[in-house]
This record gives C-alpha cells, sequence and structure tokens, in this order.
C-alpha cells in the first residue's frame, strides 16, 4: 500500500503543476473515494491556485441536487454506471465553474455488488470545458474496501494527469 500512497501524492503533485502551467480549473465529484481524490490535491502546496473544489455525492439525492444528474439516468441505468459518471463530471464542471473535472461512482463493498456489477465495479468520468466526456470502467478484483478505494482515488489522478499532459503538449 506504501507504493499506491506514493503513486497518488506523486500524481497529486503533478496534476496541480499541469492544471497551473494549462491554467485551468479542476473539481471533483466523488461518490465511493468520499472527497479522498479532493484530499489528494489539497495536500499539495498551492492547489488552491488550481482546485476549485469538490462535491460529495454518496447518495442519489445529492447527484441530483448538486450535480445536476437527472433522476431517469439513475433509474435506467444506477448510480454505478457509465451515464451516471458522465453526468457526474459535467454537473461538477457546471457547478463549480472549471476547466476540468473527474468523477468517480463505483461500488467499493464488501456489500452492494451484483452479477452485473459485482464489488470493486467503479466508472471513472472526466468532463472538459468544449470536449467530449471521456468514462474510464474499472473492475478491481481486491475485494478490500480500502484497496478499491484507494485505487480509485490513484486512477481519477491519474486520468487528470493525462488530460491536462495532452493540453500542455
Amino acid at each position: 500500500m506504501k507504493k499506491l500512497e506514493q503513486d497518488i501524492k506523486s500524481n497529486a503533485q503533478e496534476l496541480v503543476k499541469l492544471a497551473r502551467a494549462a491554467n485551468i480549473t479542476v473539481s471533483t465529484a466523488e461518490s465511493c473515494t468520499g472527497g479522498g481524490i479532493g484530499a489528494a490535491i489539497t495536500a499539495v502546496s498551492g492547489a488552491s491556485q488550481v482546485f476549485q473544489g469538490g462535491i460529495i455525492a454518496y447518495a442519489n439525492s445529492v447527484k441530483i441536487k448538486n450535480l445536476y444528474v437527472s433522476p431517469r439516468l439513475i433509474e435506467q441505468h444506477g448510480a454505478v454506471s457509465k451515464a451516471v459518471a458522465i453526468a457526474m463530471a459535467e454537473g461538477a464542471n457546471e457547478a463549480l465553474n472549471t476547466g476540468i473535472a473527474v468523477s468517480v461512482t463505483g461500488i467499493a463493498g464488501p456489500a452492494g455488488g451484483t452479477a452485473n456489477k459485482p464489488v470493486g465495479t467503479v466508472w471513472i468520468g472526466l468532463a472538459q470545458k468544449g470536449q467530449a466526456t471521456q468514462v474510464n470502467h474499472f473492475e478491481f478484483v481486491d475485494n478490500a474496501r480500502e484497496s478499491i478505494r484507494t485505487n480509485t482515488i490513484n486512477e481519477a489522478l491519474k486520468l487528470l494527469c493525462a488530460a491536462l499532459q495532452a493540453k500542455t503538449g
């Protein structure tokens, strides 16, 4: 776990550096990580120059009210889905007026999984103003709740860094 924690710290530092270079603001919409992405970013000195904030949308009602996720999307696809991850990321950009946002929605377990969506299923959305939203699907095989959450935080930071590297060349 120590290597993963170091990776998170390094990725958060890189994210802040890249966002500053691209002059772009960042926000988060977090469900299964409960604010862990935002905590990793704000642990970096200088993050206040680029990180606007995050919305912890653990409950569907918060996804609907604060991130503007359509109740119909949740009904049709479930809270842990590609469609909801996209809507959450786009909602964070809108609610927090940022240039790029990441969202995470998943099943960290140990309960809550189904045959179609087992424990460890995570969707990560990435919304950028003026670009199509991308989404990634992960299935973490380690059913340990903290491992799933930590791996999700790391993957979200890596996706943000990759998107910002593409902007800065």
